[in-house]
């Protein structure tokens, strides 16, 4: 993840052999031969995938805001494009896309990556789109109290792309706003078409 810090979720590191154990049986059972050269390690490497893609249980995300600071800086801040990747908890299936987060400080800032991680902390479990996008505001507001939040997210969702309607390229979009933004229909305005450019 290129400079973010990786979370790694100790339940399954803790639990590696059973879990190694019934990745195994779900191969048989959709009738692979878990012999064969190409699956002998699929499920240890399967269970060192849900380290990583399930490390968000390891951490409270109010956390990974870390160290705030003590600013009188007052106006819009926003960090854009933040990749981020989850699992759908209907299908465990990944989607995967863009947070962009703006708010508006009253008196407390958080250092810049310490928004990424914040994404990488909620995202990083069985998730919905819609939750990842209501739990960063609320986070946001919680531990930073500023005059407002918006959180905007972009996902494609393979649950939707490669099974049931099957439509790939579509993509979801969620909004969060919590005050300023969700009074001032002006402040919405300007957080989207910085965004876009």
């Amino acid at each position: 993840m290129g400079g973010i810090k990786e979370y790694v979720n100790g339940k399954v590191s803790a639990n590696r052999e059973q879990i190694e154990y019934h990745v195994a049986k779900i191969l048989e059972l959709i009738g692979e031969d878990t012999s064969r050269e190409g699956l002998l390690e699929t499920p240890a490497r399967v269970t060192r995938m849900y380290e990583e893609i399930f490390g968000g249980y390891s951490i409270d995300p109010r956390e990974a805001l870390g160290v705030t600071f003590d600013e009188s800086h007052e106006e819009l801040v926003i960090v854009k494009d933040i990749v981020y990747y989850s699992q759908c908890e209907h299908h465990m299936a990944p989607f995967f896309g863009k947070v962009h987060i703006g708010y508006v400080p009253s008196g407390h800032i958080a250092g810049l990556s310490k928004l990424a991680r914040l994404v990488e902390a909620v995202s990083r479990r069985l998730q919905v789109q819609e939750r990842i996008t209501a739990q960063i505001a609320d986070i946001m507001v919680e531990v930073l109290g500023p005059h407002g939040v918006m959180v905007v997210v972009e996902g494609e969702h393979l649950c939707m792309c490669s099974r049931g309607v099957k439509k790939p390229g579509s993509k979801t979009v969620t909004m969060a706003t919590r005050g300023s933004f969700r009074e001032d229909a002006s402040a919405r305005a300007e957080f989207l078409a910085l965004i876009k450019e």
